[in-house]
C-alpha cells in the first residue's frame, strides 16, 4: 500500500482531527445541498397564502460548494489511508515470527553389529577327524549292543535270573490223562553265565569309556568356542556401545550450541523487531502539497 509515512508531519492525533473536522464540514455542505428542488408551491385561501413546498434553488456556488467538499473527502481519505497504513504496519512487524534458517542437528540412528551367534553340539561333532568319529561310532555300537545284552532286562540277565528257578524233571500231556516224562538238560552253569557276565562288563566299561571321552571332547570343544564367541561378542557390543555414547555426545554439543546460537538469534531478532515497532509508532503523516491547503485550515482551527 502506497503510504506518506515520514519521520515528519502530522502525527496521528492531529490527523484523525483533522479527518473528523473534514468529515463534519462535508457532511454540512450534503445538508445544504440535500434540499434543492426546482419549484416552490404555495395555497392562497381567502387572504391566507400557505407555503406547501419551499423554494431551494441550486446555490449560485455550487460549483465551489462541490469542489470542496470532494477537497474535503480526498483530504479525509489520504488521512485515513495514512492512519491505516500506519495501524497495518505495526501489526505486521507486531505479529512477524522468527525463523531461524539454520537446521537442527539430526540425531544420529543408533549403530548397530551382527554379532555372531553360539554353536550347537554339530560344531563339536565337527572338530572331530574322520578317525576320530569312525571310532566313536564303532565305541558306540559296541557298548550299546553288549550294554543291552547285559544290562537288567537284556539277554544274559534273563537267563541268569532263570537258570535257579529250571526243574531238571518236566512231564508233558501227549495224550489225554497219560503224561510223559520231559528230559530236561541244562547247559550253563551259574558259574559260567557270571564269567560271560564279569566279560562283557569289561568290554562294555572300555567301550563305554570311549563314548564318554569323546562326548566330553565334543562337549568341551562346543563350551570352549561358545566362551570365544562371548567374548567376541562382548568386545563387539562394547565397542558398539562406545561408538553410540561417541555420536550422542558429539549430538548433544552441537545441539547445546545449535540452541544457544538460536537463542541468541531470536534475541537480536526481537530486539530489532522491538525496535522497528518503535520506529513505526513514532511515524507521521508527511502531506502532500495538494492537501496541505486544506490541513492547514483546520490546524489553524484547532489552534484557536
Amino acid at each position: 500500500m502506497k503510504n506518506s509515512l515520514s519521520s515528519k508531519g502530522l502525527s496521528m492525533s492531529q490527523a484523525q482531527s483533522v479527518s473528523n473536522l473534514c468529515n463534519q464540514r462535508s457532511k454540512d455542505i450534503t445538508a445544504q445541498l440535500a434540499d434543492i428542488n426546482n419549484v416552490s408551491k404555495e395555497l392562497t385561501i381567502g387572504s391566507d397564502t400557505y407555503i406547501e413546498t419551499k423554494g431551494n434553488p441550486i446555490p449560485t456556488d455550487v460549483v465551489a460548494l462541490l469542489q470542496a467538499k470532494a477537497r474535503l473527502a480526498a483530504t479525509q481519505a489520504f488521512l485515513m489511508e495514512n492512519i491505516k497504513a500506519k495501524d497495518e504496519l505495526i501489526k505486521d512487524i507486531q505479529t512477524e515470527r522468527f525463523n531461524y534458517e539454520v537446521e537442527a542437528p539430526v540425531r544420529p540412528l543408533t549403530i548397530s553389529k551382527n554379532l555372531p551367534m553360539e554353536v550347537s553340539e554339530d560344531f563339536g561333532w565337527d572338530q572331530l577327524t574322520a578317525s576320530e568319529y569312525n571310532e566313536f561310532l564303532e565305541a558306540e555300537a559296541y557298548a550299546s549292543h553288549i550294554g543291552q545284552f547285559i544290562h537288567k532286562g537284556g539277554k544274559l540277565d534273563r537267563l541268569r535270573a532263570e537258570l535257579p528257578t529250571i526243574k531238571t524233571l518236566e512231564f508233558m500231556e501227549i495224550e489225554v490223562g497219560k503224561k510223559t516224562p520231559l528230559k530236561v538238560s541244562i547247559h550253563h552253569t551259574p558259574e559260567q553265565l557270571l564269567t560271560i557276565h564279569e566279560e562283557l562288563a569289561a568290554l562294555h566299561r572300555g567301550y563305554e569309556q570311549k563314548v564318554n571321552y569323546f562326548k566330553s571332547k565334543v562337549k568341551n570343544a562346543v563350551t570352549s568356542e561358545n566362551a570365544r564367541i562371548q567374548k567376541e561378542r562382548g568386545n563387539i557390543q562394547a565397542e558398539v556401545n562406545q561408538q553410540n555414547a561417541d555420536l550422542a555426545n558429539a549430538y548433544k554439543i552441537a545441539y547445546e550450541q545449535w540452541s544457544a546460537d538460536q537463542y541468541k538469534a531470536q534475541h537480536e531478532f526481537e530486539e530489532k523487531r522491538q525496535g522497528r515497532i518503535q520506529d513505526a509508532v513514532n511515524l507521521k503523516i508527511e502531506v502532500a502539497e495538494r492537501f496541505q491547503d486544506v490541513v492547514n485550515e483546520f490546524l489553524n482551527q484547532l489552534k484557536q
